[in-house]
C-alpha cells in the first residue's frame, strides 16, 4: 500500500505542515510563489510577530551597537587608521562566514519532520516566499543570540584591544548583507554593478538553486567553484 503524499494547505499556518512533506520538501520549498504577500506561520499572534521584521530595523538596532564596539578598541589605545584596518578585517571575515552559512547551512537537505521544519524557518521560507518583504532580514532577537559565539571565536584568534573592533567589523559585514539582501529583492537598480548582483541573485533563486551563494559578492563563489553557469539548458 502507497502511502499518500502530504499536501500544504496554503491557507493555514505553514511551520507545523512542512514537516510532514518528508523526501518531498526539498522540491516543494524550491518552487517559489512569487508574492509580496507573506504567508503566515503560526496560530500564535505573538510567535507570528517574531518572525516579522522591518529592513530598517537591522541598521536602526545595530549600527550604534557597532560604534560602541570600534569606539572600544579607539579608548583601548588603537588609532583611527588602524581601527579602520581592523573593521575593513571584520567585514571580510563575515562575507566567508555569509558564504559559509549559505552554502552549508540555509541549503542543507533535510527529510525528517523537524529537520524540515526548522530548515523552513531558517531558510526554506524565503525560497518558498522569495518576496516576502517581512522575512528578508533576520529577526534582530535571533542575531543577539549568535552574537555570543559570534564574539567568543574572534576572541580566538585576535588580540584584546582588537576584538572589539574586529567583532564590529563582522557585524558591519552583516548589517550590510541584510540591507543588500532587501535590495535585490526589492529595489530597482539603475546602475550596473547592483543591477549584475541582482541578476545573480535572483538566478539563485529561480534558475540555478544550488549555485550562487554569495549575496554581497559572489567572491568566494568564484573561489570554491560554485558560480552558476552562464547558460542553463532549458527543461523539456
Amino acid at each position: 500500500m502507497v502511502a499518500q503524499e502530504f499536501t500544504v494547505d496554503l491557507d493555514k499556518p505553514l511551520v507545523f505542515q512542512v514537516g510532514h512533506l518528508g523526501e518531498a520538501y526539498e522540491e516543494w520549498v524550491h518552487q517559489p510563489i512569487v508574492s509580496r504577500e507573506g504567508p503566515r506561520f503560526f496560530e500564535s499572534d505573538f510567535m507570528e510577530s517574531l518572525t516579522r521584521t522591518v529592513w530598517w530595523a537591522i541598521p536602526s538596532i545595530w549600527l550604534p551597537v557597532i560604534c560602541y564596539f570600534v569606539l572600544k578598541s579607539v579608548r583601548m589605545g588603537h588609532t583611527l587608521s588602524e581601527v579602520a584596518l581592523i573593521v575593513v578585517g571584520g567585514v571580510f571575515i563575515w562575507t566567508l562566514l555569509e558564504y559559509t552559512l549559505h552554502r552549508f547551512l540555509f541549503h542543507i537537505k533535510t527529510k525528517s519532520y523537524w529537520g524540515n521544519t526548522m530548515h523552513y524557518l531558517l531558510h526554506g521560507c524565503h525560497h518558498k516566499h522569495p518576496m516576502d518583504g517581512l522575512r528578508l532580514v533576520f529577526p534582530p532577537a535571533a542575531t543577539a543570540i549568535l552574537l555570543v559565539p559570534f564574539w567568543n571565536m574572534v576572541k580566538l584568534f585576535s588580540t584584546p584591544s582588537t576584538t572589539p573592533a574586529l567583532f564590529g567589523g563582522g557585524l558591519l559585514g552583516y548589517v550590510i548583507y541584510d540591507c543588500t539582501h532587501y535590495y535585490l529583492h526589492h529595489g530597482q537598480p539603475a546602475n550596473d554593478v547592483p543591477k549584475n548582483l541582482k541578476k545573480y541573485h535572483m538566478n539563485h533563486h529561480f534558475r540555478v538553486q544550488d549555485k550562487g551563494f554569495g549575496i554581497t559578492s559572489s567572491l568566494w563563489d568564484r573561489v570554491f567553484g560554485t558560480l552558476p553557469p552562464s547558460k542553463v539548458a532549458k527543461k523539456i
